[in-house]
């Protein structure tokens, strides 16, 4: 491991006193920061940005205060309260965790970050951020803001992600965070990397860091992170089917594991639209962008399906509101109802 370029007490005062002063304060899950509103706040913030989470959360707080109210919940309107945040396993991950900390630990949460570590659906960096925000205590976090804050700060060649750079942030995070009184530092490293070191555009004349920044140092701030390889998103067809019946539209569930996990959606087919027999007309079309792939879907009308399965159910067109839709067949149904 390299020389730390400044001792971490020196690293600690600068971005309590830098946070206090220039960083976020008015944020909702920093309002009352139990560690259920954290637990919640920080699942929705992967993959997700802050002015996105601000109004699913307020609503999801609104619906479920608490970790009982989240336990009590059906699956259906867990997912319904996600819909429109994407990756939709932070949900279900939710409900799990809820079920747990209610049953195993009779509604409270551990402060202990490898006892949390024990909940379902709580990573690493969940677990630090639990510890930090909602007790004050040592918790070591490295998210997105903080590896591109370190990669700069320390100089750390490689990209994030692999094995041997998490390693060198994690053991960084864990000798810079404080034994105590760490709610300030963690936050300071989020807003730090959100705020000052971004992506693009750093400004590096307002942060706390730039005498001993090795990046900035050594002109290598637009090098660091070291980016991903870049890769070809593939496109795929999908087929769906629309069937209609007396006012209500045939919606099956999706398995628990794969794309829009344990969601209701249009039933999806693996058939050339020829091979479903007379009367299939296109009904429409829609394009979405997962991760890993485009898909270009095609939505076929028939007048019945002739092996219906437990998974699928009839509701009516007025009921849909109510359910847990990706977001693309969502719309795709409202243009079309």
């Amino acid at each position: 491991m390299k020389q730390f370029p400044l001792p971490p007490e020196t690293f600690q005062d600068r971005l309590i006193q830098w946070q206090q002063t220039h960083g976020r304060h008015d944020l909702p899950w920093q309002l009352n920061p139990t560690p259920y509103r954290v637990l919640v706040s920080e699942i929705m913030l992967q993959q997700t940005q802050v002015a996105t989470v601000i109004p699913y959360f307020e609503r999801w707080m609104d619906s479920f205060p608490t970790i009982e109210a989240l336990a009590a919940a059906t699956e259906d309107d867990v997912m319904n309260h996600w819909q429109g945040l994407g990756y939709y396993s932070r949900a279900r991950n939710l409900r799990k965790a809820a079920l747990y900390v209610t049953d195993a630990c009779a509604g409270e949460f551990p402060a202990q970050v490898d006892q949390l570590l024990k909940i379902p659906g709580v990573g690493r960096y969940t677990a630090g951020a639990i510890a930090s925000f909602a007790y004050n205590t040592y918790g070591p976090i490295v998210d997105g803001n903080v590896k591109r804050l370190f990669c700069r700060f320390f100089g750390i060649e490689g990209v994030p992600g692999t094995t041997q750079v998490d390693k060198q942030l994690w053991h960084h995070a864990e000798q810079f965070t404080p034994q105590q009184n760490n709610r300030a530092f963690a936050q300071g490293l989020l807003d730090m990397g959100a705020t000052v070191c971004k992506p693009k555009n750093p400004t590096c004349g307002d942060c706390a860091f730039q005498d001993q920044c090795i990046a900035f140092n050594t002109d290598r701030v637009a090098d660091l992170p070291t980016p991903k390889p870049k890769k070809v998103v593939p496109t795929r067809p999908g087929q769906f089917l629309w069937i209609e019946s007396e006012g209500q539209l045939l919606l099956e569930k999706r398995e628990e594991n794969g794309i829009w996990g344990a969601l209701w959606c249009l039933p999806q087919i693996y058939l050339e639209p020829e091979q479903l027999g007379d009367h299939v007309e296109l009904k429409g079309t829609f394009k979405h962008t997962f991760t890993h792939y485009k898909l270009n879907a095609s939505v076929w009308s028939v007048d019945r399906l002739s092996d219906q399965t437990g998974n699928q159910q009839w509701f009516a067109m007025d009921a849909l509101s109510d359910l847990g839709l990706p977001t693309p067949i969502r719309k795709f149904i409202e243009k079309r109802v």
